[in-house]
């Protein structure tokens, strides 16, 4: 029996989370059962009693509010300990229309992808200003770029998760999991792809995107730090040939100075000019001593993922293992 767990994490939702619930489904063609899970993360209002009164069949509780990326693992975990096939995630905001969750799953139930992201049409949401439109965009090409997938719109939350692909997950950013996960997927080689869906009428402000200058610092930190901890030779080795570059030239630069090629007299001091050179060559080569520490250090961060794989196996002990 293939089961389909709807998870939707929560934080003072009680607003909008009827109207959420309402719309979800409980039937859905090639599942066999579909069930509902929010993850309370320390709400103070009757987010939890409006999740009862709507029939949710599963409910975790942090105490205190531990922010997006925690309570979207937390669902994760939980929807895989209750058996899980395949999971949706959506937004408890009633941002994206429930009635695209059958296309969302179709290219798992394909056997064509483990991940499919909901790409939103962003040039025709109204409440996105021309700025976000535009960092939207910018951001997704990014993560494309440092996950080699094609996912068009990584910021969305509306995503379809195959059982395997939770299991293979881990969140580090406390931020957001949103861009985390894809360039996972892409380093892993978990497949994944996009399907276009529609989202519904704004209802509130977005709490992730506070401010735009506080979301451009923080998107660029998550996509610095991620790329750092997936790809740290090859983010390394070009931090480094920046200054050695410098660092060269300028001591080219000394060397032509130095010998009178261009007329000048070989007796003026330069010694300032080539003490900075030799500082930046030294910086550039720490700093790809540094890539190769990293990168050498990222195999052992495979072999523990590989472990924590078959503990979250054997720690679910399910017939789907």
């Amino acid at each position: 029996m293939k089961k389909l767990i709807i998870q939707i994490p929560c934080y003072n939702e009680e607003a909008t989370l009827g109207l959420t619930l309402s719309k979800l489904p409980r039937q859905i063609p090639g599942v066999d059962k579909v069930e509902w899970l929010i993850i309370n993360d320390g709400s103070i209002d009757k987010t939890v009693e409006v999740a009862k009164a709507c029939k949710v069949d599963h409910i975790v509780n942090f105490e205190h509010n531990q922010g997006l990326a925690k309570a979207f693992m937390a669902g994760i975990e939980a929807c895989l300990k209750a058996g899980a096939d395949i999971i949706v995630n959506t937004d408890a905001d009633n941002q994206y229309n429930a009635a695209d969750i059958p296309k969302l799953i179709q290219p798992i139930l394909d056997g064509d992808a483990e991940i499919v992201v909901g790409a939103r049409p962003i040039e025709e949401i109204e409440h996105f200003s021309p700025v976000k439109k535009m960092l939207q965009k910018l951001g997704s090409w990014v993560v494309r770029i440092a996950s080699k997938t094609k996912i068009p719109d990584a910021p969305s939350g509306f995503r379809a998760i195959s059982r395997n692909a939770a299991l293979r997950l881990n969140v580090f950013n406390e931020y957001t999991y949103t861009l985390e996960t894809i360039i996972q997927a892409g380093q892993k080689g978990i497949r994944i792809t996009s399907v276009p869906i529609r989202t519904n009428n704004y209802l509130r402000p977005s709490r992730l995107v506070k401010s735009i200058p506080t979301y451009i610092q923080r998107s660029i930190l998550t996509i610095i730090r991620i790329f750092m901890t997936y790809q740290p030779l090859q983010f390394f080795t070009i931090l480094g040939s920046v200054p050695f570059t410098v660092g060269f030239l300028l001591c080219l630069r000394w060397i032509i100075l130095y010998l009178g090629i261009l007329g000048d007299s070989p007796d003026k001091p330069r010694t300032p000019s080539l003490i900075f050179a030799a500082i930046l060559i030294i910086i550039g080569f720490q700093l790809w001593m540094f890539g190769l520490i990293a990168d050498l250090m990222s195999v052992n961060r495979k072999l523990l993922e590989d472990i924590q794989l078959r503990i979250r196996k054997s720690d679910l002990n399910s017939p789907h293992k």
